[in-house]
């Protein structure tokens, strides 16, 4: 990864709020930057790569994640 990298947390966000806050901080990067998110909700795991290639996005990675006080989540990283 060549590109800025910005950081969003959006553990204890639902679908869709979850694509939509990520989707607005994605017009403010530039082309080639990337977007790492965090998130805890499954629905998002399956929604937000869809969402994000159909807008002509990249997911670079997605890794799922587990800490002690949140036994599951994910990580995806976008590329604009």
């Amino acid at each position: 990864m060549s590109g800025r990298t910005e950081r969003l947390n959006l553990r204890g966000v639902k679908c869709p709020l979850n694509w939509a806050k990520a989707k607005v901080r994605l017009e403010y990067l530039d082309q080639g930057d990337y977007l790492e998110l965090v998130i805890d909700d499954p629905k998002g795991r399956r929604d937000i790569p869809r969402a994000a290639e159909a807008e002509g996005y990249a997911i670079v990675e997605i890794e799922e994640t587990a800490e002690s006080d949140i036994p599951q989540q994910w990580r995806i990283v976008i590329e604009k």
